[in-house]
């Protein structure tokens, strides 16, 4: 017995002993790849030594004799910190994520590919102006010498990633850049999800109820429009998709497009006499986040903001005398087409000429542990042929036919690259509007400002449509209808501009910009009808404004959906009911609708009424839908306030979907309401309490910063991954948007993350910060260093000053020409 204990103790001991070295040594491993800021490099490329100092944040100043040697330096800092997400972008642009990831990312890489992304980027490569070539080559050399770095001096392979996937990383190219771009572009559009969604309502609605369910953004109306099943009398009402998972597609979900907010404040609505600008770009959340923070000291002076790793040039941010920022436009800058097949010949659609062949071309997409696949890529006259089962296509195709999509950014002209680098190199308005002339995608509002002026300027190619239209871009429509197709490009010039002279304020957040007929307007569809209204209140609030009150305006919580939705929602709810003894479901609800009424609309994380109006308004719009159109309610994932809006005001007949189809009585709106915060309660009490004064919305509303490839490994995750508690929602100006996932639906998944403050009274007392940190690598103490500032809604220093950099800084580091 004690011979057997022995043995047991010392196997036990050994299997701990190499548990143990196993961990030190991935410890030992990983760790390799984190870079020394602090080391000096010789590297070739360079015409003079470059110099790059941390500071205290870790953001880099860069510092070099020409700008291609500080382009170099933005690349060497990129790849020192971000590489394995820049090689992650690349590979989603080319569509070759299966080589890592086996058959799971095929779809992806399909789509990706049939759209022809990186052809579109290679060709645009070749039209870009001298300066962003020079840039785009340069920071290419950068990249690389990091690369080279890391192969020669066994640096634990670049990045902890590389030790789980194929490590072979290939040189970066100019084209790459371009495509990072343009997955941005993709990633600030739902145009195309939208007009699926329209159909698909369109095939089981009357055009009065559509109009309810996907309602225009207040304003004069739309002039009646053919339901999709009057083009398309074959398709298939109530078609369920595929369900194909398109795993880690760059593409957002309905209700997750790119948003944003910006705006600027002339001398006159300021303290300080001279102007103020803010900027949050809002994307989806990742570990590491999509930007990065970096100062250019470029020959026509110092430029300081967000970047975005894999892109030579800074997209939001400021310099002494000359600041910027952006938000997505929601121009609609995509339309997708039927194309009918010749049915003796499918390789052949209908154009306005008869049938014609679509231009192919092979593909070979190359598969972790798998055989090869070759794909027939095909085009027609409008553009790329979509996988039958990409953005649910397959749920409203007529037999016989194939999608199409028109894009702007598939374009093989697409000079949005030089129109950024130039705009880094802008100090006036004249300037900055002159480099904005060259952007293609994604369609933005560029708000300007320099000491005396501020501006707001709609950019990127907006198509030309006809008249005659039949469907004004709203759904697909048919493609071998000569009206049907793009006319070409709307004039620079033409597009909407706002100037805020001496004592005005221009911004935007999503909203909608111009009201004008089709085809004259920019979109029907818009990202936002609610923050608008908020920050419109506050910017009017202060006759000026000061460097602290645009930061307040930025972190403001207060939901106008909210305030709006709840009185009208429980209207004939408030203080009614017989008393009811504890432990009853109604007294639950009467406890629920006494915090409500109580409640100002202020989203804040540690209160309990946001989750109990955000589960009410959740359980009421699915009431209200479900048994309208039955399944397709799963794609309505988040609450439209217009939508309940226009039911409870009873607007053209709404309050016609509270009641039940399928039942006998006739609910009301007050039934279903009741019925609905009933349901809320239930789930509130399955998974959280039945508490209601203990609940707290940060508890649901925890923002999920996922690692996109380890995110979901068991104990990794653990790693990888950051959770933050948070304030904010759907619509408040501090936007936290929810997931809509049944599993966790008010996860935050998508908001602000960066965020900026320009005073150009005192340049240097801006602010920015980003939601986790600037380190991609997780072992570094800047993976999400910055996250918790970001959480509580504050920031770091954003100054120009040198010597304020290098001191007390994380590192200088050093490279020196090659000898």
């Amino acid at each position: 017995m004690a011979r057997t204990f022995s043995l047991l103790l010392k196997l036990v001991s050994a299997l701990v002993l190499l548990t143990v070295l196993g961990i030190w040594l991935t410890y030992w491993l990983a760790a390799r790849s984190l870079p020394d800021y602090n080391a000096d490099y010789e590297v070739p490329g360079i015409s003079a030594p470059v110099e790059i100092a941390r500071d205290n944040a870790n953001v880099p100043h860069i510092f070099g004799t020409t700008d291609a040697d500080v382009y170099y330096g933005l690349g060497f800092a990129h790849a020192q910190d971000r590489l394995f997400q820049m090689m992650l972008l690349r590979r989603t642009a080319q569509g070759k994520l299966s080589e890592m990831f086996g058959e799971r990312t095929f779809k992806t890489d399909e789509l990706m590919r049939r759209l022809g992304i990186y052809e579109a980027a290679q060709a645009s490569a070749r039209v870009q102006s001298p300066e962003a070539m020079a840039a785009l080559e340069a920071y290419a050399r950068g990249v690389n010498a990091w690369i080279a770095e890391v192969n020669e001096g066994a640096r634990g392979r670049g990045a902890p990633e590389f030790f789980l996937f194929p490590s072979e990383i290939a040189y970066w190219q100019p084209a790459d850049s371009i495509a990072i771009l343009k997955l941005v572009a993709f990633q600030l559009s739902d145009q195309i999800p939208n007009e699926v969604l329209r159909a698909q309502a369109s095939l089981l609605l009357p055009q009065e109820r559509l109009r309810d369910l996907m309602p225009d953004a207040p304003g004069t109306g739309t002039a009646l429009l053919p339901s999709y099943a009057a083009l398309f009398p074959e398709a298939t009402p109530g078609k369920q998709p595929s369900g194909i998972e398109y795993a880690m597609s760059p593409f957002p979900k309905p209700g997750l497009a790119g948003a944003s907010n910006v705006w600027a404040a002339a001398p006159g609505r300021s303290t300080t006499g001279s102007t103020l600008l803010a900027n949050d770009p809002h994307l989806g959340f990742s570990a590491p986040g999509a930007w990065y923070l970096a100062r250019l000291e470029l020959s026509s002076g110092g430029v300081i903001g967000a970047s975005v790793p894999g892109i030579p040039a800074i997209v939001s941010g400021r310099r002494e005398d000359f600041g910027w920022g952006i938000t997505a436009a929601y121009v609609d800058d995509a339309d997708l087409y039927i194309e009918k097949l010749n049915p003796e010949n499918a390789s052949e659609v209908l154009t306005p000429d008869g049938f014609k062949p679509m231009r192919t071309r092979p593909s070979i997409v190359q598969i972790k542990d798998a055989a090869p696949v070759t794909l027939t890529l095909q085009w027609t006259e409008n553009g790329p042929v979509l996988p039958a089962t990409a953005f649910d296509v397959d749920t409203i195709t007529p037999p016989g036919h194939v999608v199409s999509a028109a894009w702007t950014a598939l374009v093989s002209d697409d000079r949005s690259m030089s129109a950024v680098v130039a705009l880094n190199h802008a100090h006036t308005l004249t300037e900055a509007m002159q480099a904005a002339r060259d952007f293609a995608a994604p369609a933005l509002n560029l708000v300007i400002a320099d000491p005396d002026r501020v501006q707001m300027k709609v950019i990127g190619r907006a198509p030309l449509r006809d008249a005659a239209h039949q469907s004004q871009g709203r759904i697909p429509s048919p493609g071998w209808i000569e009206t049907n197709r793009w006319q070409g490009w709307r004039d620079f010039d033409d597009l909407p501009l706002f100037t805020g002279g001496e004592t005005g304020i221009v911004g935007n957040t999503n909203n909608k910009t111009v009201e004008a007929p089709f085809p004259e307007h920019l979109s029907y569809h818009w990202g936002d009808t609610q923050r608008v209204q908020r920050w419109t209140r506050l910017m009017q609030s202060r006759e000026v404004h000061t460097r602290d009150s645009f930061i307040e305006v930025q972190n403001d919580i207060v939901s106008p959906a909210a305030r709006t939705l709840l009185p009208l929602v429980g209207a004939d709810l408030w203080f009614t009911g017989e008393a009811a003894p504890e432990g009853t479901p109604e007294r639950q609800r009467q406890r629920a609708l006494e915090l409500l009424a109580e409640w100002n609309g202020e989203m804040s994380e540690h209160l309990p009424e946001p989750l109990i109006y955000y589960a009410w308004m959740r359980a009421l719009q699915d009431r209200l839908i479900r048994d309208d159109i039955g399944p397709l309610a799963r794609s309505f994932t988040h609450v439209d306030p217009l939508f309940i809006e226009r039911v409870y005001r009873d607007i053209d007949g709404a309050s016609a979907w509270c009641d039940v189809i399928q039942s006998a009585p006739v609910e009301t709106c007050t039934d279903i309401a009741r019925q609905s915060l009933d349901d809320a309660l239930l789930w509130i009490g399955e998974h959280y309490s039945t508490n209601l004064e203990s609940l707290r919305w940060g508890d649901a509303h925890m923002a999920h910063h996922d690692h996109p490839v380890l995110g979901n490994v068991p104990f990794l995750k653990w790693v990888v991954n950051i959770r933050q508690s948070t304030s904010g929602g759907d619509n408040t100006l501090m936007r936290g948007v929810t997931s809509g996932d049944p599993a966790d639906p008010f996860a935050n998944v998508h908001g602000a993350a960066y965020r900026g403050v320009y005073d150009f009274a005192d340049p240097d007392s801006s602010v920015f910060i980003t939601a986790t940190g600037q380190s991609g690598h997780p072992l570094s103490r800047h993976y999400d260093d910055l996250g918790e500032l970001w959480r509580r809604g504050e920031y770091v220093p954003m100054s120009l000053d040198p010597e304020l950099a290098r001191a007390a800084g994380v590192g200088i580091t050093h490279l020196v020409p090659e000898e």
